[in-house]
């Protein structure tokens, strides 16, 4: 395997999957009304609040050369127009460390959690949404722009397009609908909005919503420092037609088209995929037969990563990052035996022309993952549920050795 001079080698990580306690956001709020789409909640997660400068050890500990974590608008703006000095100066604290450790800091602005007050207004489909949204990121740069190495304005906004193409059963979707209800209940309004749970007849409206909010931002991150690469991040399944391309290509377009167009602008644009996906004419096809599974049911396909970022590139021309990438699963040896293999066919792409600016594996730790609490487990490192102690499990060990091979002259 071979990578280019600056390859950036890293993780991800997200901050209402990791702080815990982030008591100011919808989805925490979300999480407490009833019923609740969410398997349990959040509740302290990982601890990440407060053992930060662990993780950092961790990730400079296995030779990495890059860490994304995520902003949490809730916690720096808890309500409208104040902002907290003391939030701020957290995720300063953060990027400094980084920095003294060789760490480039990847700062996603947005990842998937918004303040309660924002909710309220009903998110994304409120016509302010992009303003407020600008005004935080120009926040947030004038206190940690001048020491990123790169901005992400939003995470996945079309993962909710993405999930309708999934065969989620009725009863998950009338759950879905139930909380958000419970939730404006609660609050007091008609209409409360999520990131993670959205309602099919509000697809395109959000759309919209985070579009514009990521030109916006980007604006607003370039006026005040026009050489930072600033790009929004996908999420991207290696999608492959068996025969008839109909049905794949059209979910290309309905899932993948409005982003890729946008990105066409951006300095990179971030791909995260974790699977493959196969269609005929008439529609999915399920995994080979015998095929290993992860825990989330589809097929452990090394190449899946490499398709996406050939697919991503070929329809934007702009330079790649991988953001995020790994597997769900209980059995770590393998994801241990998965990421070799990944990486050569990635090395493979980047020698074949397409520019990927780096890797960074999701995640650092098992987490909280959304819906389904802390069941799914895609880290790197262990986390025990009563001391929150990590343990490195052979994975990160494996990584590591990866990246110390593609070091070497």
């Amino acid at each position: 395997m071979r990578f280019p001079a600056g390859f950036r080698w890293g993780v991800a990580t997200s901050g209402h999957q990791t702080e815990g306690g982030n008591t100011a956001s919808d989805t925490w709020f979300a999480e407490h009304v009833s019923p609740t789409v969410f398997r349990e909640p959040s509740g302290p997660a990982c601890d990440g609040l407060h053992r930060w400068r662990e993780d950092l050890a961790l990730v400079a500990g296995m030779g990495l050369t890059a860490y994304r974590f995520s902003v949490e608008w809730a916690r720096v703006e808890p309500v409208e127009g104040e902002f907290s000095a003391a939030a701020l100066d957290h995720y300063a604290a953060i990027v400094d460390r980084c920095v003294e450790l060789g760490l480039a800091p990847v700062v996603t602005f947005n990842h998937m959690t918004n303040p309660h007050w924002f909710a309220m207004r009903g998110g994304w489909l409120d016509p302010g949404s992009a303003r407020v949204f600008a005004r935080y990121c120009g926040v947030l740069m004038d206190r940690i722009g001048g020491s990123i190495a790169y901005a992400v304005t939003l995470n996945e906004p079309n993962l909710p397009r993405l999930l309708s193409w999934l065969p989620i059963p009725e009863a998950v979707h009338d759950l879905e609908r139930a909380t958000l209800a419970a939730a404006g209940k609660a609050a007091g309004v008609d209409r409360y909005r999520l990131d993670n749970v959205v309602l099919a007849e509000d697809l395109g409206a959000m759309e919209d919503g985070r579009a514009a909010a990521h030109v916006a931002a980007k604006a607003v991150i370039k006026a005040r420092r026009p050489d930072l690469p600033v790009g929004l991040s996908l999420a991207v399944v290696d999608d492959q037609a068996v025969g008839d391309p109909t049905v794949r290509d059209r979910k290309r377009a309905e899932v993948y088209e409005r982003w890729l167009r946008l990105a066409r602008d951006d300095d990179f644009v971030g791909v995260q995929n974790y699977e493959r996906a196969r269609y005929d004419g008439a529609g999915p096809l399920p995994p080979p037969v015998g095929a290993p599974l992860n825990q989330m049911g589809s097929d452990i396909y090394p190449p899946s990563l490499a398709n996406a970022v050939r697919y991503v590139h070929g329809e934007t021309g702009v330079p790649v990052f991988v953001t995020e990438h790994g597997m769900a699963t209980d059995d770590d040896s393998l994801r241990a035996a998965f990421l070799e293999p990944a990486l050569s066919e990635l090395s493979d792409a980047i020698a074949e022309g397409v520019p990927v600016l780096g890797y960074l594996h999701w995640t650092l730790l098992d987490n909280f993952e959304w819906i389904f609490g802390y069941d799914v487990r895609l880290g790197l490192v262990e986390v025990d549920r009563t001391t929150f102690a990590r343990k490195p499990k052979p994975s990160a060990t494996a990584y590591a050795r990866i990246v110390r091979a593609a070091a070497s002259p």
